[in-house]
């Protein structure tokens, strides 16, 4: 049995029995069971049940939203946002239900067609981390319902309370549909399932989302099994100012994408380089911007910032503010504990380190910013791209030779490459992820569906004769 906590107060709100081997084993079956059902199902006909199932998370909207605030610690409009976005790639996923395939192909022999075809894996398990405990599962559960695969999701322990819900507002609609609602299935549980689902041959693709040292873990043990994996991990994301940018854009992009979710996003901006031109203006105006941030409870409507998730979060935050200082940082404003109930913390800025300093090097999982100088954008550049992951990544300029060079090979080398917008706050359409040590997965839009489903090249003889390829005669 795990106790879920209320960041705001460390309250405990419930207690949740966890489940051990026994029960995922059962759970599994149940899922192999359901897949047999599920994947003779149209397409088209599996984007009306995953349409049905945003229709269900629109009606309860605000209230998941709630729990979400009350158990996660994000803000309300954030909570509520989370949830808009599972409903958003639900939509999309409708669409997306009457399109995928692949193409027919131009074949060398006479009599002869050349198709691709695709297929689902069957059976993907889903853990996500406790910082998005609704949308990232519905980044995965949506695109792999519509690719014919049946879901096992192991959430946050920290967040079952979320999990349980949006599992029933799923098992719903797939009951009301007549279908088992083994479709989408829960254990909630702790690191030995996660272990299992690892391990597990019968999982034919693993979806991980957490730090990038427990996903390498993950990868190894999947591949052990030579197993498929898709990897969303840590990211150490800059924003670069050059002395060009339009400053009122500056200064709310990286206020959100700093402070926004208390710094727990992994595409929260955690560097941000200014041209030594305008560093100290930069500097003071984000300063000032950060003083007026309204702390308070995270259900309350004009709250813009919350708690940290929990009592460890806060000691990780104290230990890298006196890092930084001992590293030649110095504290521009924030650094300490709100003397409050609950986790909260002051957003902090840290101006005065080398680009290279290891604190900065280190992703922290809370509201610290590492202000740093620049000359010259390739030095920038490079900067930018030094450190071990490679999720988000954004400069805020009017140069259109330089914004090509930083979408280009010798620019960012992030997943995401923004120019003139946060680092985070990514849509839907796109593909979401990164690269280096933040995995190379990619999920939610583009062609990220494809991860979800195996290829075949098919070759089919309609002829009487028997011609090889490449010209080959074999007589």
């Amino acid at each position: 049995v795990v106790t879920t906590y209320c960041p705001a107060n460390n309250e405990p709100i419930a207690s949740v029995r966890q489940g051990n081997l026994e029960d995922y084993e059962e759970t599994v079956k149940k899922a192999k069971e359901a897949w047999k059902v599920w994947a003779d199902i149209p397409a088209p006909k599996r984007g009306e049940i995953v349409r049905q199932i945003g229709d269900a998370l629109r009606q309860k909207i605000k209230v998941l939203g709630s729990l979400v605030s009350l158990e996660m610690g994000k803000i309300f409009v954030e909570g509520v946002g989370e949830v808009q976005e599972y409903v958003d790639v639900c939509d999309y996923a409708v669409g997306l239900s009457r399109m995928i395939g692949g193409p027919i192909l131009p074949s060398e022999r006479l009599g002869h067609a050349l198709i691709e075809q695709w297929n689902p894996v069957g059976l993907v398990g889903v853990i996500t981390a406790f910082n998005f405990p609704v949308a990232v599962y519905g980044w995965n559960s949506a695109i792999a319902m519509i690719c014919g695969n049946v879901c096992l999701w192991k959430g946050a322990p920290t967040t079952s309370l979320v999990s349980v819900a949006v599992t029933k507002i799923i098992a719903k609609v797939l009951e009301d549909n007549k279908l088992p609602g083994a479709i989408c299935s829960l254990v909630c549980g702790g690191a030995d399932i996660g272990t299992a689902m690892a391990r597990d041959e019968r999982m034919d693709l693993l979806s991980f989302t957490g730090s990038t040292k427990v996903g390498k873990q993950v990868a190894l043990m999947v591949q052990e099994r030579f197993g498929r994996s898709l990897l969303e991990l840590g990211g150490n994301n800059a924003i670069i100012v050059f002395e060009d940018a339009d400053l009122n854009l500056v200064i709310p992009s990286a206020l959100f994408a700093a402070v926004g979710t208390a710094g727990q996003r992994c595409t929260t901006a955690r560097r941000l380089f200014l041209h030594e031109s305008i560093h100290d203006e930069v500097v003071a105006k984000l300063a000032k911007a950060y003083v007026q941030v309204r702390v308070g409870d995270p259900w309350d409507s004009d709250t813009l910032y919350g708690p940290l998730h929990t009592k460890e979060a806060v000691k990780m935050f104290l230990d890298a503010v006196e890092q930084a200082k001992q590293q030649g940082g110095s504290v521009v404003c924030g650094g300490k504990v709100i003397n409050r109930p609950g986790n909260y913390v002051e957003p902090t800025i840290v101006t005065g380190l080398p680009h290279n300093a290891p604190i900065v090097h280190t992703e922290t999982f809370a509201p610290i910013l590492y202000v740093l100088k620049f000359k010259e954008e390739e030095e920038v550049f490079a900067w930018n791209n030094e450190v071990k992951q490679g999720l988000s990544s954004s400069i805020f300029t009017k140069d259109l030779g330089r914004i090509f060079r930083w979408l280009g090979p010798k620019g960012s080398d992030c997943g995401i490459v923004n120019v003139n917008i946060p680092t985070s706050g990514a849509e839907i359409g796109g593909a979401f992820g990164g690269e280096k040590h933040t995995g190379g997965g990619r999920e939610s839009g583009s062609d990220s569906w494809k991860l979800y489903m195996r290829r075949s090249t098919c070759t089919i003889n309609y002829s009487k004769d028997l011609p090889l390829a490449q010209g080959i005669k074999f007589q």
